[in-house]
């Protein structure tokens, strides 16, 4: 090899080496998902996921047990995002624990959080089929977490077995607020995901859907099923300093696009049986 030609080798390998240290490798950002245990999961993984996949995402998603380790996991940096919770219980978690976490919100009303196909609450028992055969001192298991509680005691009244107390306020409502049981009913609040356990030993639960369906029980065997109002339908979860970064954004824009919605409204899947967000069902649908 003649000089010239080993210079050329030299200044090219130097080019190289320059050009590796200036220009960064690609990595794939990976987006940390927890959600509690029941269809959240899937539902993340059939309808966000492939979105956020197709935008060069790796997504993960953990379950966690119960209702509170997806927030706090959210907040210390454990995970990027979750989808477990209705807006109300997020902002009440949010103050009682000192958290900043907010949800994801549409792009053109920042105001307001995007909901998701939920599964309500039921009414469910494997000792009656009819709340008219009820007997008096019957016990119910309902969540004890406050914003559940006072979910389950208006659908209770709803359902015509209690009457909570007129002066107080139905969304900050708990079992010592109850004016009127006719039945007599022994209203017992646990752990929302020990719930679906109880029905051998109890007359009644008042268990939410996702939990239902990790429990194997079907939710069209409720005895009554809840009327979700829209701020009861699931939201997507970031922490607040998040919300302008471009995984959210991302997130945002799979939430919004069509094949969300067709994924969501998709035969195959649960949650074509779940209650919808007014926002998907006044969009074309597939």
């Amino acid at each position: 090899m003649n000089n010239t030609m080993k210079t050329v080798v030299k200044v090219s390998v130097l080019a190289l080496l320059a050009l590796s240290m200036t220009v960064p490798a690609l990595a794939t950002q990976e987006i940390k998902v927890g959600v509690a245990p029941g269809p959240y999961g899937d539902l993340f993984k059939k309808a966000i996921k492939p979105g956020l996949e197709k935008k060069g995402y790796k997504v993960e998603i953990k379950e966690f047990s119960d209702y509170v380790q997806p927030n706090l996991a959210l907040s210390n940096g454990s995970i990027d995002t979750n989808l477990f919770q209705h807006l109300p219980y997020l902002e009440k978690f949010s103050k009682d624990k000192g958290l900043k976490i907010s949800p994801i919100t549409f792009s053109k009303e920042p105001a307001k959080a995007i909901t998701v196909p939920t599964a309500g609450l039921g009414l469910y028992s494997r000792k009656i089929r009819s709340v008219d055969q009820l007997k008096r001192g019957d016990e119910i298991t309902i969540a004890n977490d406050p914003t559940n509680l006072s979910r389950a005691l208006r659908f209770l009244q709803k359902s015509g077995l209690i009457t909570i107390k007129k002066e107080i306020d139905p969304a900050k409502a708990s079992e010592k607020d109850i004016a009127d049981n006719p039945k007599g009913l022994k209203i017992r609040p646990i752990e929302a995901a020990q719930i679906p356990r109880t029905l051998d030993s109890v007359s009644i639960a008042v268990i939410n859907g996702n939990y239902a369906i990790a429990a194997g029980i079907p939710l069209d065997s409720a005895l009554l099923k809840e009327e979700l109002d829209e701020n009861l339908k699931l939201v997507v979860a970031v922490r607040t300093d998040d919300l302008n970064k471009p995984f959210a954004k991302d997130i945002q824009s799979v939430l919004e696009s069509a094949d969300f919605r067709q994924a969501v409204y998709n035969k195959n899947y649960l949650f074509k049986d779940f209650q919808f967000p007014a926002w998907l069902k006044n969009r074309k649908t597939p």
